[in-house]
């Protein structure tokens, strides 16, 4: 009897999310896919998100939708870190492509923001700025995902609707081409 060869292993789609400075509500909207998540849990291996217990961005990602904008040093970092492991990078709703809600903060510098946050706002305990080993180092200003690092489609909408964030993860966990707007592609 002749041994046959199995086909070869092909791996599932790696896909993660990824919340920078933004509400949740794009991963609220990714959650609204319901019965859909189901399909799509057996098409890929979600890897890393705010909605698994997974502390760092893995390696060999495929595609990864960012929410929010890059508000502060954390957030810059885990934009590189999401760019550099990812063969694909999604910018996720309005702040992640635009700076959107997030950026309304521009107005103030970052001395100002944090008097209003902190003290000026504050209630109960003695108000107080928190130091920098407190706090996240907040950025001058709020800016979108691609003016740090290359974003490869664009997903609009604050946030996205479910039926979007289907058609698009659909699409590229499965190797199809991404057929959206003009408008949700790439710049440039």
């Amino acid at each position: 009897m002749t041994a046959i060869d199995p086909a070869p292993v092909t791996r599932r789609p790696r896909v993660a999310t990824a919340w920078l400075g933004g509400c949740s509500g794009c991963h609220m909207s990714f959650l609204d896919m319901d019965e859909r998540l189901i399909e799509l849990a057996g098409k890929i291996d979600l890897v890393y998100s705010p909605i698994a217990d997974v502390k760092v961005f893995p390696a060999d990602v495929d595609v990864t939708l960012v929410e929010g904008a890059v508000t502060n040093d954390e957030n810059e970092h885990a934009a590189r870190t999401i760019r550099r492991n990812s063969r694909f990078v999604v910018s996720f709703g309005d702040c992640a492509t635009a700076g959107n809600v997030t950026a309304m903060r521009n107005r103030f510098t970052r001395e100002e923001l944090l008097q209003l946050a902190y003290v000026d706002l504050a209630r109960g305990e003695i108000p107080t700025i928190p130091n920098d080993t407190t706090l996240a180092k907040l950025l001058v200003r709020a800016r979108p995902l691609h003016e740090f690092v290359p974003v490869d489609a664009f997903l609009h909408g604050c946030p996205p609707s479910a039926d979007e964030i289907w058609l698009a993860v659909s699409a590229l966990v499965e190797g199809r081409k991404l057929e959206l707007p003009a408008a949700y592609q790439r710049y440039g």
